[in-house]
This record gives structure tokens, sequence and C-alpha cells, in this order.
């Protein structure tokens, strides 16, 4: 029996490795590095799945290159790299990876959100330089988390891990959402609806969770950062051009904001030059980054592989129009 063949756009973990090459003719690319475009069209032409990243834009150039495409599964729960409607068109599966990264992308966001609001990432840099001096009662003085207030956009499932973990400090929490929540989620989570102009004019702590789609591409831009608070940070773990950069680094050269945290970007990887300041806490990427959640996360894209192979519907079909007929 002739197994189907598999591209995957990175080396995977063990476990996903498993699943596929019990079923699957799979072939990695094995470098640290991204690989070319050119070298993923090449390998393509003779795939019929393709496991890929956020890196690889699966387009019309793509699918045209890889005639015998039956499936390609993202291992994110972002799909912003991927034309859904050319796969549709081509009859071409698409799937990516919710629910498992939730808990673990809401404990990152709190990091970011407890480091840019104590200053971790200044006392960090002042303990290795060998400059600091001891305690001092003005050093390094940041901003309670505890009893102020949560504004959460975009009220998924991370954002309700987000509004749970904020009854832990006592904070009050409002959101703000294009479907407002059920009675009963409100209830049990403590958290109450806004709309953006009010949440933008309460919130101590603004985090995002909103998907990128064309109506929220920018959401954040000059004209919010007006209506946030002086004493108020941004915190972001979505999607990078949710917010214009651009607006974020005038907003904190003039104080109209506090601070910001973020771990994605608008033009992933460049960062915007005025984002360097002692008041961001950066990170690349990294708030699924745990060997469990990052392993469940492969494990996901290559059972929906499998699932495709065999005649089953992959539970995380983005387009299930493909399968009619």
């Amino acid at each position: 029996m002739v197994k189907p063949k598999v591209l995957a756009t990175h080396r995977l973990f063990d476990p996903a490795r498993r699943i596929l090459e019990e079923n699957c003719d799979a072939e990695y690319w094995e470098k640290p590095e991204r690989p070319p475009r050119e070298e993923v069209l090449r390998r393509l032409k003779d795939k019929e799945a393709l496991i890929c990243l956020l890196t690889e834009k699966v387009n019309d150039e793509l699918l045209q290159a890889a005639p015998k495409l039956k499936i390609t599964a993202n291992v994110a729960v972002g799909f912003d790299n991927i034309d859904v409607a050319a796969c549709t068109k081509r009859g071409v599966i698409a799937t990516n990876t919710p629910g498992v990264l939730d808990e673990t992308t809401a404990d990152f966001a709190w990091t970011l959100l407890m480091a840019v609001a104590r200053r971790l990432g200044e006392g960090d840099a002042l303990a290795r330089s060998g400059n600091w001096k001891g305690w001092d009662l003005d050093q390094l003085v940041g901003t309670d988390v505890w009893g102020k207030t949560l504004g959460i956009v975009g009220f998924g499932r991370i954002g309700k891990a987000m509004a749970r973990r904020a009854s832990g400090f006592r904070m009050k929490v409002i959101y703000t959402d294009a479907v407002r929540a059920a009675a009963e989620a409100e209830q049990e989570l403590r958290a109450e609806y806004r709309d953006m102009h009010a949440l933008l004019a309460e919130s101590d702590f603004i985090s995002i969770h909103t998907p990128l789609l064309p109506e929220t591409r920018g959401l954040f831009d000059a004209a919010k950062f007006e209506r946030m608070k002086r004493t108020a940070f941004l915190v972001n773990t979505s999607r990078g051009p949710v917010v214009e950069e651009a607006a974020l680094v005038t907003a904190l050269e003039s104080e109209k904001i506090a601070g910001a945290a973020l771990d994605v970007f608008e033009k992933e990887p460049a960062i915007h030059p005025g984002l360097n300041r002692r008041n961001v806490v950066l990170a690349p990427h990294i708030a699924s980054a745990s060997l469990e959640t990052r392993t469940k996360m492969a494990c996901m894209a290559a059972e929906n592989v499998i699932a495709a192979f065999e005649g089953r519907r992959p539970a995380n079909i983005l387009n299930p129009e493909v399968l009619k007929g």
C-alpha cells in the first residue's frame, strides 16, 4: 500500500512525527531557519498534505504548485496565513489547532501584564548589569495589579481564561466583543460588557484576544490610544496587525498611555524600533510556547491530516463545504 505523502515545514515534536509516520510518507524541513519559499513550492509538487506554521502563506501560488494537495494543516489557532477561499475553490481542506493553547496563552498574557506593570524587564537588566547598588525606596516602582480594572478585547476562549485568572487579583473585569457573552458566562466570570469606547476609558490594563479579521486589522489606532487612560497598559498576545505599531509608538512617546507588553508584531519578525523602550515588554511570539501545548498543537495538526486521508471529517476543519457531495 502506497502511503500518502506529507510535507511538514518544521521538524515537529516526536509524538506528532509518530502519528504521521504510522500512516504517511512524511518529509520534514529539519533546518532551524525557515524554509525558503521556492523550496516549499518545489517540495510540494508531489505532496498530498502540508503541515505548516503561520510563516507559510497558503495562497493561490502555493496551491497551484501543489496539484495533488488534499489538506493543509496549520499548527496554530490563527489562520490568517491561509487563503481559505482559495483552498475551498480547489477542494483542499484547511484546518487549524484551536482549544489546546487557550490556557497557556492566557498564562503568558498574564506574564506580560505582570512584567510591564512591575517593570520586570528593567529590573532584570539592572540586576544583570553589575550596576545595582542595592535596595532603595523609589527604585523601579511600578503599578499594582491587584484591585484594578482589566479590559478584555475579544471574549472567546482565551479572553474568558483571562477573566478567570483576574478573579485571583480581585480585579474588575470588563470586556467587549462583536457578540455579547451569555448572561451565565458573565455571571460566572464576574465580567461586565462594555462597548469599545467605554472599555478604553475605564481599563487600567487592556488585553487583546481577537482574531485577525478585516474588521480587526488596525483596530488599535491613534484614536483608540487617545481614549485610553494615561496610566493604562496595553497587552497583545493575539495578532500583531491588530495594533498599528506607529500609532502605539506615538502614544508611548507622548505619554498618552503608560506602557505596553507585546508578544506579536505588525510585520513579524520586524519590530518597530520605537518599541525599544523601558516601558515596553517584548516577547518573540511565544504565548503558546510550552512544551506540552506546542506538542499538542503539532499532534492535532497530524491527526487532522490522518482524518482527511481516512475519509473522516477533520475535527478542526475551517471549510467543511469542501466535503459536501
